[in-house]
Parts: C-alpha cells; sequence; structure tokens
C-alpha cells in the first residue's frame, strides 16, 4: 500500500529547510529536523546559498558554551528560547527559529557581532534537552547562565559579576566593554 505524501507538507518541508538554511543551518540540523531526502536538501541548499553546503561533523563538546564570552552569549539565547517555549504553542524548530532571530537582532541593534550560530544555538538545546548542560542562577545578579549540571549553585557566579582578568581587552568581535 503507497503511503499518501501531502503535497502541503511537502511544501511545508521545504519552505522550513530554505528558512533554516537562510539562518546558517548546517546539514546535520537540515537532516534531523525535515523530513526531506539528503539530496533534495543539497539541491535546495545550493539554490538558497549559491553554494554547496560545508562539510564535516558538527562540534559535539560542551565546552565551548562554557568560555566566557560565548557563554554570556549562550546563556542570552537559550533564557530567550526558554522563555518563548514556555508561551508559544509552537514545535521545538519553530521557538528555535523564533528566539535566534530575536537574539540575532539584539546583537545587531547592539552593534555587536552575534557569536552564537544557528547551528550552535540548535545544537545548545539538544544538550540542555539532554542533560549535558543546564542553567544555573548567578548569585550575584540573579540571571540563569548555561553551565554544567553539576555545578554548585550556592557558589555560582556568573562572567559578568566575575569576568576573566583579560575580558574585554581584545578586539576581536563580541568584545565587551567594561567600564
Amino acid at each position: 500500500m503507497a503511503t499518501n505524501k501531502s503535497v502541503l507538507d511537502d511544501a511545508n518541508q521545504v519552505s522550513r529547510a530554505a528558512a533554516l538554511i537562510g539562518m546558517g543551518a548546517r546539514m546535520q540540523v537540515l537532516e534531523s529536523e525535515t523530513s526531506l531526502s539528503y539530496e533534495r536538501l543539497i539541491r535546495l541548499y545550493k539554490e538558497v546559498t549559491g553554494k554547496s553546503p560545508s562539510k564535516g561533523q558538527l562540534p559535539f563538546s560542551t565546552d565551548w558554551f562554557l568560555t566566557w564570552q560565548e557563554n554570556i552569549h549562550s546563556s542570552l539565547f537559550l533564557n530567550i528560547y526558554e522563555y518563548l517555549s514556555k508561551g508559544v504553542e509552537a514545535d521545538m524548530v519553530d521557538t528555535l527559529t523564533r528566539a535566534w532571530r530575536l537574539y540575532a537582532d539584539h546583537m545587531n541593534s547592539s552593534q555587536i557581532e552575534p557569536l552564537l550560530s544557528f547551528t550552535r544555538a540548535w545544537r545548545l538545546v539538544k544538550f540542555v534537552d539532554v542533560g549535558m548542560l543546564t542553567t544555573t542562577r548567578c548569585r550575584h545578579c540573579g540571571g540563569q547562565f548555561v553551565t554544567e549540571p553539576y555545578e554548585n549553585a550556592r557558589h555560582y557566579v556568573c562572567g559578568l559579576c566575575n569576568p576573566p582578568a583579560r575580558a574585554g581587552k581584545g578586539k576581536a568581535a563580541g568584545s565587551l566593554s567594561l567600564q
């Protein structure tokens, strides 16, 4: 018995994939979050971006999200994502895309280069979902920050309240002015 494929569902999947590609999603994200075949995703990727998708594995380490500036960006994004997921009836990918757009818009309006790519944001949500990362409240400012699950919450101080010695001194994109 042949399964009935919905033209509307197919169009929605293509539209979702095109939107994800436009935000910089890598092929592994597209394969995971759409029902389109690998070959169709490759063709769509080339059509949307004009080039072949980058190759290689996605980062699988939680360490990136825990370093100073990256942690601030990741924490901002995750707080937006969790806020939206509580108040909006949408699936994970729609909530993720809304949260990432809000994060990117905020960074751009603040004239700060966004450090968190869409693919890293997707990976962060996956890490939190499986318990490899969580959030912990800073005992000084009260903000929620991305941490390892075994972080001692009673003594946790975030990177904004206690920045590293050389924080904000570099000219690299995303550096913060601590004046």
